[in-house]
């Protein structure tokens, strides 16, 4: 072939090539234009009705055991420890001896004092008994014969008087009868009042003072009661000794522990909970402490919520007692509380993964109508725990609602419901986890999106 030929052929080839580009391009566009619209979306979801049957709001806290009664006994003197009556666990009554302190001089001191107030009441006997009448009495005495005195002198001076005015009798025997009554006056009103004075203000005084000095007796005696009865450590409470830190011989310091008693046939749960939660709780809520170990948890209620605040961690303190005693539950122990703080025997629920939030619609479920289609509906939600939610409108009984698939699904999207698997029979741990994990991989990509954050989701 020659070069002419070479050439031609060339752009043969070339021209075919272009021909066969133009076709498929033309192609390509006719089917294109043939299919201008896309077709409608089908999303595969799980559907539940909305049932009636019961609901309760349950708030749970970590809380610690402690006893209903309890008391830390302090000796309020210092002094050696004489003896020990009790151990670590035994168990004790109300007022029962549990140690003495070395008390000999407390001793003295008391018989000393009981002495000075038995003394005392004998001068009191001694003074309201016989002295003050016998003061009272010589008294009267004393007026008595003061008046004598004063009327007879009285009547000398009148008879004086009148044998002066007679001129038979001179001017100085009538000035000495003068004198002598102006005397004798005067010792009759001084008389008259000593006596008017012990019975106004003496007996009163010397009452008083003999009084006075009976209860500073009595005080001082009972001063050293006291102080003798604080070497006698006595128990305020029925209980179980829980804590003896010192040894007998030992010094026991004032206002420093020397023993604890519990009660521990009553104890209570104290658990902090927020100010929202605290308002819907009572005391009577029926309430269960959870033990670590413990299988069954302890059935329980409110005894005591809190009338103030807790200053320091801004919480409302709460108080969960068990309704009958429970071995396993001991002073000291971490628990966790369940307070039951509203409850709804017939109530219309669905599953809580069902009910979304947004700013726009608010509360809202999707529900799967008759036409194929989803649908938001606004719901007003009432009691909400983790499982279910209560719904009071938005909702009928037997409404299909998606549980599966409903999150962030646009409202009137076509949907396809497919039936929700039912749970087989547990063969095991193993066997359980194995297939929990199948389960996780064929569901992965509808089961993330509802737990991943979104503003949808409430």
């Amino acid at each position: 072939m020659n070069y002419v030929e070479r050439k031609s052929s060339s752009m043969k080839s070339r021209l075919l090539a272009r021909s066969i580009l133009f076709l498929a391009g033309a192609i390509f566009l006719h089917g294109c234009s043939s299919s201008e619209k896309e077709p409608t979306p089908l999303v595969s979801v799980q559907v539940t009705p909305a049932k009636r049957g019961p609901i309760e709001l349950e708030i749970s806290s970590d809380a610690v055991v402690y006893p209903l009664q309890q008391a830390i006994l302090t000796p309020k003197i210092t002094s050696t420890i004489a003896k020990f009556y009790v151990q670590r666990g035994s168990r004790v009554k109300q007022g029962q001896v549990l140690a003495r302190l070395e008390n000999q001089d407390l001793t003295g001191a008391a018989e000393k004092s009981k002495g000075e107030f038995e003394q005392a009441e004998a001068s009191y006997a001694t003074t309201t008994g016989a002295s003050l009448p016998q003061q009272i009495q010589k008294a009267e005495l004393d007026a008595h014969a003061a008046k004598l005195a004063f009327d007879a002198q009285q009547k000398v001076y009148d008879a004086r008087k009148q044998l002066y005015e007679q001129g038979a009798l001179p001017r100085r025997d009538f000035d000495l009868a003068d004198v002598a009554l102006a005397q004798a006056r005067s010792a009759n009103e001084q008389a008259q009042k000593q006596l008017a004075d012990l019975h106004r203000i003496g007996e009163q005084q010397t009452l008083k003072s003999a009084g006075g000095q009976l209860s500073a007796a009595k005080g001082n005696f009972l001063n050293a009661q006291a102080q003798l009865s604080y070497s006698e450590i006595r128990s305020p409470i029925d209980g179980v000794v829980t804590d003896r830190p010192q040894y007998q011989g030992e010094l026991a310091t004032a206002n420093q522990p020397l023993l604890t008693v519990m009660n521990t046939s009553k104890l209570i749960a104290k658990a902090h909970i927020s100010q929202t939660e605290a308002v819907l709780l009572k005391v009577g809520n029926k309430a269960e402490i959870e033990l670590p170990g413990l299988d069954e948890p302890i059935q329980a209620k409110v005894t005591l919520v809190s009338p103030a605040l807790d200053p320091g961690s801004t919480t409302i303190e709460i108080w969960v007692e068990p309704t009958k005693p429970n071995p396993a539950l001991k002073p000291g122990m971490n628990a966790r509380v369940n307070v039951i703080a509203k409850s709804e025997e017939d109530a219309l629920v669905v599953p809580a993964s069902a009910v979304y939030k947004s700013e726009e619609a608010g509360d809202f479920v999707m529900l799967a109508g008759a036409d194929k289609k989803a649908h938001l509906t606004k719901v007003k939600i009432g009691i909400k725990n983790k499982e279910l939610a209560q719904i009071e409108s938005g909702v009928k009984e037997n409404d299909s609602v998606i549980t599966v698939g409903g999150y962030a699904l646009p409202d009137g999207t076509q949907i396809k419901i497919e039936a929700t698997p039912a749970p087989e029979p547990e063969k095991g741990a193993g066997a359980a986890d194995d297939k929990g994990g199948k389960d996780d991989e064929k569901s992965g990509a509808e089961s993330k999106p509802a737990k991943g954050p979104s503003k949808g989701k409430e």
